[in-house]
């Protein structure tokens, strides 16, 4: 059985806090709280914006690009991403359509 659903990508950077809280922290757990079905931190190797500021693994501190990915229904991440407007160090956000084939509801969670 499948399920429509989206998925919400936030774009970030290693380094960037809001208040005393690292971005990708504070949204994964803002989405906790918020009770969405899920969030992981994805890391990339290397990555650039609007600003074309290059995001990468230094050797004396983490500055790497990531992306936070979260999938729901359409209604909760677009109040989701409307709280997140205020954020500071958050760079693109997206919304796509999925289709979950399994994996919420059926007992193999994790």
């Amino acid at each position: 059985m499948t399920k429509a659903a989206r998925l919400l990508r936030v774009y970030t950077d290693e380094s960037a806090y809001v208040g005393d809280r690292k971005v990708f922290e504070y949204v994964t757990a803002l989405a906790r709280e918020r009770g969405l079905a899920g969030a992981t931190v994805l890391e990339a190797l290397m990555g650039f914006g609007h600003s074309a500021h290059l995001h990468r693994k230094h050797v004396f501190e983490n500055d790497r690009a990531l992306v936070i990915e979260i999938v729901d229904g359409e209604d909760k991440l677009r109040a989701f991403a409307a709280e997140l407007a205020g954020v500071s160090g958050i760079g693109l956000v997206t919304l796509e359509a999925v289709e979950i084939l399994s994996g919420l509801g059926d007992g193999h969670g994790g």
